[in-house]
């Protein structure tokens, strides 16, 4: 079985021969082939060799476009900051939508005109050259919520819910434009999954999430399953007040960051969701031992079998030591 069946087996409630292995890694990547991390998120070469290199060496099922949440705020016109060795960030005090009237002149940019964007479509389409249909080809896209916050800012977008609901919608409408525009772009370069990373979700109690964010969410899912594309939902931090709201979203695959117990999420999602996750990634599988993973990995795996895929509750730190990861392929191929 490829990695790749492996997975969509896994999505599809078909048997799989092992559970399938879905760490996400970037600077942990990047720092397997020696390189900064600036290289990584701005030259899609060396995305490439990275998730190569690390689906090799460590049995991964799959490889991933991702690389920080700044390619399409970047690709709108706002400031970002880079970094030699350390991820992108967006100038928060400079936020592209600090005047928010600005909304109505800002174009969608298009995702093959040469920008960060660009990039991320380049990835997807010399993965799947590389990889063929042996690995999961992952591509990926902010959702409704984490984008809003790097176009307008977190603490006005936070505030905005309240002060300015219009505007929010407004501002989504063209977010969710923006990013089906992208989804589409990667899924004709080769994509086999959609990831949807919404962190700033987390931060929203479930009134705000319920009434704002989930409806967007839902219609992200909704346009990509009609391309007949799993999703794959991603959003850190503590998830637990809107668990269930996640679960009815349809996505293939949910993680679940350490924050959250996977036993929680399993009891409000229901025994049909796959589940991802979710150990912690510092604490645990940074900082433990190989025999502290497995017992953790374990755990995970209890509270949300069957339908279970290995990784850490978010992002492999950058100096985790190998052995560590080591544990999480031997814990999931030596499981149905």
């Amino acid at each position: 079985m490829t990695s790749r069946q492996r997975v969509l087996n896994m999505i599809q409630g078909k048997p799989v021969d092992s559970l399938p292995l879905m760490p996400i890694t970037m600077m942990f990547a990047t720092d397997r082939i020696s390189r900064p991390y600036k290289d990584y998120a701005t030259d899609h070469r060396v995305l490439v060799e990275a998730q190569l290199r690390v689906a090799e060496e460590f049995d991964f099922d799959f490889v991933s476009c991702i690389s920080d949440p700044a390619r399409e705020a970047a690709d709108c016109g706002a400031s970002i900051i880079f970094h030699d060795d350390a991820p992108p960030a967006i100038d928060e005090p400079n936020a592209l939508l600090n005047d928010k009237t600005a909304l109505k002149n800002l174009k969608s940019p298009d995702p093959l005109s040469g920008g960060r964007m660009t990039d991320r479509v380049n990835a997807a389409a010399l993965l799947k050259q590389r990889v063929g249909n042996d690995k999961l080809i992952e591509g990926w896209i902010e959702g409704p919520c984490a984008e809003a916050a790097d176009l307008r800012g977190m603490n006005n977008i936070m505030m905005d819910f309240f002060e300015d609901p219009p505007f929010v919608r407004d501002l989504f409408d063209f977010i969710l434009d923006m990013e089906l525009r992208f989804a589409r772009a990667q899924i004709s370069a080769g994509v086999d999954i959609i990831g949807i990373g919404d962190a700033a979700a987390s931060l929203v109690g479930p009134k705000i999430y319920n009434e704002f964010v989930w409806p967007y969410e839902k219609k992200m899912v909704d346009a990509i399953h009609a391309l007949n594309i799993p999703v794959r939902l991603h959003i850190c931090g503590n998830t637990r007040a809107i668990l269930s709201g996640m679960g009815k979203l349809g996505c293939d695959i949910v993680d679940l960051d350490y924050p959250s117990p996977i036993a929680d999420g399993r009891a409000a999602m229901g025994p049909n969701q796959v589940l991802l996750g979710n150990i912690n990634p510092v604490q645990i599988l940074r900082n433990g031992t190989p025999q502290s993973v497995t017992a953790a990995i374990s755990e995970c795996h209890t509270a949300a079998a069957p339908k279970y895929i290995v990784s850490a509750g978010c992002e492999v730190p950058r100096d985790t030591p190998i052995e560590n990861v080591h544990a999480l392929r031997e814990y999931a191929r030596s499981h149905r």
